[in-house]
């Protein structure tokens, strides 16, 4: 008796829970607000102006084992998206001391900073969309570009990083769990400042106008699986390409002991960016080191697809196509560059003041100059950093490379000791370019084959992926298309000016999604061309210079799409877009 007395008791238990469940009050959004239990948000389109001062957010949550639901709402800042550059303030900061939060289901748009955690143990962020926050509008154009608008990552002791703003702000956050969130159309997806054994994967922080992920001194964190695509500024295909040190993934300031691996980081200022810090060039102690970079595609950047400075690391089995330098190594030492698909760059792998560094088992194809190492006689470091380290270019092993149809394969000069063996050289134009201070260069075994092979490292058996997101962009450099808010997405349509060619005749690409379009007004040109009516399409136009305020504009219709600033465009009303000079 006593037995089924207990079981009746356990039932009315459970039914009491299930209702509780649901008829649960649901908690509204307000500016003021101080979470402190767990929630579902009452689903809704919140707009809540925050103050300037980011010191003061418009929701605190602190706490301990909360699981915070918003419930798809949105939380919107600003009545004029189209005006990044203006919008201001946190939206929601998770105090210090709080301890396994799960954040989820929310939209947060239109402020400098969405959302913000300081010293949380345990923090979890899961299915959020944290776009179309601050970016400023860029002073390059499409002839020149500005230094204005080149980023700065160097000081960060004060929060300096805070300016950029960020879709995620995360500030001695250990063990968060950062997955399947989308940010973009800002200037910063995530910023990792003091965050250690983190993982953060499957999101798709693309499309935005300066950084896609952001370490400061954070280490031993798991990087994989997202998308982290068109992260750039500072292009203009046949302009100029530097970047001005836009990033898919920037790695800064003593971050070491990261994996780094199966990301989609293309078509970005630079793919990954490695810096060892101002305190090591001023101290020359530490740098960012021990971090594996493994399988990841840093294709078409306009820069560097890797750069790896004044620190040791692993770079292997990443895919580096259509960059300026595919990898750039300099002061990098103790480090391994294997089984890399190099291929279509300018330079493949250019190393100056390297010490002691393998690189094997690479295939090196179709670029400007396959392999440079070299050193300077007059160095542009700190001295104190050459106090404290070996900074001559010397100890290479070169292996079991494919090194095929480049313009020049080897090219050295101030570099010593250096031993190659078992590579192929195929149809380069020239195998040979040695300069002078060359010394102690072995190529006894260079014709000998080598059965070289690696093993996968063991922190690897921790991804359950073995491959990088589908993409589903076009490739190649010539997709890079800015203008002064960001890169284009693909997704609204646009009238862009690809050239102007010898006879002054103006070549336009017309780019959209779906749908069609027709032209609404001429001023200042004489078509000569115009392709079909559908995307992508074509318009040719010669410019009558008698003509002031030249102007094409064209009137869309189709489905519905958000613009730039991520306002929805309605189906099958009209969008005009243009091109004015």
């Amino acid at each position: 008796m006593r037995l089924l007395l207990t079981r009746s008791i356990s039932i009315i238990g459970l039914m009491a829970v299930c209702l509780y469940g649901y008829t649960q009050t649901q908690s509204r959004l307000k500016a003021g607000q101080h979470i402190s239990e767990s929630l579902v948000i009452e689903q809704d389109n919140y707009f809540i102006e925050a103050d300037s001062s980011l010191q003061l957010p418009l929701i605190h949550i602190s706490g301990k084992n909360l699981v915070i639901d918003f419930n798809q709402s949105t939380l919107n800042g600003t009545n004029h998206p189209e005006r990044p550059d203006l919008m201001k303030g946190l939206a929601i900061q998770i105090d210090k001391g709080s301890e396994n939060i799960t954040i989820k289901n929310l939209s947060i748009h239109g402020y400098k900073i969405a959302f913000l955690a300081d010293s949380v143990l345990k923090l979890s962020i899961i299915h959020c969309d944290f776009s179309y926050n601050y970016r400023p509008k860029l002073f390059s154009g499409r002839e020149k570009e500005n230094e204005q608008d080149w980023m700065s990552y160097h000081y960060n002791e004060a929060g300096e990083w805070k300016e950029k703003g960020a879709g995620i702000y995360l500030i001695n956050c250990n063990k968060a769990t950062i997955k399947d969130n989308i940010i973009t159309g800002n200037q910063c997806a995530l910023l990792m400042v003091k965050c250690n054994d983190a993982k953060v994967f499957d999101n798709n922080f693309s499309f935005n106008s300066g950084l896609g992920i952001g370490l400061y001194r954070s280490s031993n964190n798991f990087i994989y699986h997202n998308r982290l695509d068109f992260n750039i500024r500072g292009f203009s295909l046949g302009k100029y390409q530097r970047g001005q040190d836009s990033a898919g993934i920037l790695v800064y300031e003593q971050s070491s002991e990261n994996v780094f691996a199966y990301n989609s980081a293309t078509h970005s200022g630079d793919g990954f960016f490695l810096w060892a810090g101002q305190s090591t060039l001023e101290t020359g102690i530490g740098g960012c080191n021990n971090n594996m970079i493994y399988g990841n595609d840093f294709s078409f950047a306009s820069n560097n697809g890797i750069e790896i400075t004044f620190s040791s690391n692993s770079v292997l089995h990443n895919r580096i196509w259509g960059c300026d330098y595919a990898i750039w190594g300099g002061y990098s030492f103790d480090s391994d560059i294997s089984d890399n698909k190099i291929l279509h760059n300018r330079y493949g792998i250019a190393i100056e003041h390297g010490q002691n560094i393998n690189i094997a088992l690479n295939e090196i194809k179709y670029n400007g100059t396959a392999l440079k190492l070299w050193s300077n006689e007059k160095q542009g470091v700190e001295a104190t950093y050459i106090a404290h380290h070996n900074t001559k270019s010397e100890n290479y092993w070169i292996a079991s490379n494919s090194i095929e149809q480049n313009k020049t394969a080897y090219h050295l000069y101030g570099t010593d000791t250096a031993v190659f063996s078992g590579n192929k050289k195929i149809e380069n134009e020239i195998d040979w370019k040695i300069g002078d201070r060359v010394t102690e260069i072995d190529t006894t075994r260079e014709s000998e084959f080598l059965d070289l092979d690696y093993q996968k490292d063991k922190k690897l058996s921790a991804i359950n992926y073995t491959d990088i997101p589908e993409q589903a962009f076009p490739q190649g450099l010539q997709e890079i298309r800015m203008n002064a808010w960001g890169p284009y997405n693909f997704q609204y349509p646009l009238l862009w000016l690809k050239e102007i060619d010898s006879n002054q005749v103006y070549h336009f690409e017309v780019l959209g999604k779906a749908g069609n379009w027709e032209i609404e007004k001429i001023n200042g040109f004489e078509i000569i061309l115009q392709g079909a009516n559908n995307f992508p399409s074509k318009i040719q136009a010669k410019a009558i210079n008698t003509i002031k305020d030249k102007t094409i504009r064209l009137n869309y219709s189709g489905p519905e799409f958000e613009d730039q600033f991520g306002i929805k465009q309605k189906a099958k009303e009209s969008f005009l877009f243009e091109f004015k000079e």
